[in-house]
């Protein structure tokens, strides 16, 4: 990184002394008046015009004169002094013109009408700059440098943090370390690189989790099937034969619903999921989705439903948000003794609220974070089969993607309390 600072560094002072350089020659091809603008000029066509009432013996010693008078650098040639074909055509014109001579001098000629005598008054030509006001010019753009430079030197320092913590990051450290402050030029990308390392943790961790449960998830139904079909094979009586045939459906179907619930959270793990937002009455979709699935509840149980009056264009994926409410009322209906409750509002006309609590033993504050991991079961007695460990875990998941947050607290009814928030677009 330091390499590429002081290339930076010179490279900027080099296009600065050359543009400046390129400047002052362009000045001078192109900034330069004609021949015929020359003050000069201007000069020589004065004094031809006071040359006509001199006579023409006197008019060298009123040249003389007016050289002491004014201290420009005056003479007054004869036609033979003057060499050159270009220059000798451009007096026969009548223009002025310039012309070298013989000491390196450069002259301004102007022909006299009256007698053909040539007026010459020495040309001043701007001065070539010397090594001092070349060293002075670079010096000056090398401060401007330094100073784009210090400006520069705190990104180039958070990006040599990113650099770092990406090798780290590239040495299965699943972690992202570098500090980098809000005020940085390069402070989105590290929060954009922050959420992806947080993301592609998740997603190992997902995937550890997925590991341990399929190597429980399905290998014990397929140890069960096999002992279900050896035993079939011996069976001699029909009922018996049945009563395996029907273990082996049960095993069935314990898979064929794993499989299905890791595939729907596998969809909501990819970056790529497309949300189909549209407009819709929660007024309606909440209450027939609690009624639906009280109809499959215990009949001792009691669920209610209150839906805030104005929610009537809910902003949202409609099929994902129907998971979330069937996948919390499920959870709550496992755990509730009598009561489940379930509530949305608009909170302050700029967010939306799902609350589900329940009146069972809660969760524990230690756990209200963990409890949304994927494939984690909380409180299940040995043996007891309740779930996969995903329906919570599909639940933020699709909370996330809607840009809110979903959390646990105690419920009023003494259980626990499911709180899904997001804004309204």
């Amino acid at each position: 990184m330091t390499r590429h600072f002081l290339t930076l560094y010179l490279s900027i002072v080099i296009v600065l002394a050359a543009v400046s350089w390129g400047q002052d020659r362009l000045w001078r091809s192109y900034g330069s008046a004609p021949e015929s603008e020359l003050p000069q000029a201007s000069a020589l066509t004065i004094l031809d015009r006071q040359l006509q009432a001199v006579p023409a013996e006197r008019r060298a010693d009123f040249v003389a004169a007016a050289a002491r008078d004014t201290g420009l650098d005056l003479e007054l040639l004869e036609p033979q002094d003057v060499a050159g074909a270009a220059t000798i055509g451009g007096l026969a014109r009548g223009k002025p013109v310039l012309m070298e001579g013989a000491d390196g001098r450069t002259w301004v000629l102007q022909r006299l009408e009256q007698d053909g005598r040539v007026l010459a008054l020495r040309y001043a030509s701007q001065p070539q700059r010397r090594l001092p006001e070349w060293v002075l010019v670079f010096v000056f753009y090398a401060a401007i440098a330094l100073v784009i430079m210090v400006w520069l030197w705190p990104m180039s320092r958070d990006l040599r943090k990113l650099e770092r913590s990406t090798v780290r990051f590239g040495d299965r450290n699943w972690s992202f370390d570098a500090t980098i402050a809000n005020r940085s030029p390069v402070y989105p990308l590290a929060t954009a690189f922050r959420r992806m390392a947080a993301r592609i943790d998740g997603l190992i961790g997902s995937h550890q989790d997925m590991s341990n449960a399929l190597s429980h998830e399905i290998k014990t139904p397929l140890a069960r099937m096999r002992f279900e079909i050896e035993l079939a094979r011996v069976a001699a009586d029909p009922e018996k034969l049945q009563r395996h045939l029907d273990h082996l459906n049960t095993d069935i179907t314990e898979l064929n619903a794993f499989v299905t619930a890791t595939l729907e959270y596998a969809v909501l793990e990819r970056a790529e999921v497309a949300l189909n937002i549209a407009t819709h009455d929660f007024t309606t979709i909440v209450p027939v989705l609690t009624e639906s699935v009280k109809r499959g509840a215990r009949a001792d149980l009691g669920i209610q439903c209150e839906v805030d009056a104005d929610a009537t264009a809910v902003i949202c994926d409609v099929h994902l948000m129907e998971t979330v409410l069937r996948n919390l009322l499920y959870n709550a209906i496992r755990h509730a003794a009598r009561q489940v409750r379930v509530t949305f509002a608009i909170v302050a006309q700029q967010r939306y609220r799902l609350c589900v609590e329940d009146d069972g033993p809660g969760i524990a504050e230690a756990d209200r974070e963990r409890v949304f991991g994927s494939f984690v079961q909380l409180g299940r007695p040995a043996g007891e089969k309740t779930g996969f460990g995903l329906g919570l875990a599909i639940v933020k998941r699709i909370v996330e993607w809607h840009g809110g947050t979903v959390h646990v607290e105690q419920s009023t009814l003494g259980g626990a309390r499911f709180v899904v928030d997001w804004r309204v677009r």
